[in-house]
């Protein structure tokens, strides 16, 4: 089944799948219940250092995808239950981010993706 990413912002639909939400911080003007989760690993979110770092400057992106995923490499219990449940259902990485194209969620999307 896919991996597939969407903003935290836009409604759930049922081709979700299980919704999962995998930043560190909880989004800025969305309730619990209009965010409509199965799950928050806030574990897999990169560290507040790197989030502050990057701050979503687009010319930082290839260092931020290299340090994120070191940083994933101690999280391989998360990968593989994600993989699992991929195996099985869609799954769909929540992020606030703006940017659709640069983002944690991305960069999770691939790791996950990796066999």
């Amino acid at each position: 089944m896919p991996v597939c990413t969407k903003r935290i912002y836009e409604a759930a639909e049922p081709e979700d799948g299980i919704r999962v939400l995998v930043d560190r911080l909880w989004p800025r003007g969305i309730s619990k219940e209009d965010a409509d989760l199965d799950r928050w690993i806030k574990e897999v979110a990169p560290s507040d250092e790197l989030r502050r770092w990057f701050d979503h400057d687009r010319e930082r992106w290839d260092e931020f995808n290299r340090r994120y995923q070191t940083e994933l490499t101690h999280h391989q219990d998360i990968i593989g239950e994600s993989r699992e449940l991929a195996d099985e259902e869609t799954v769909t990485l929540l992020y606030a981010a703006k940017d659709e194209v640069h983002n944690n969620a991305i960069v999770l999307k691939e790791v996950i993706e990796e066999r």
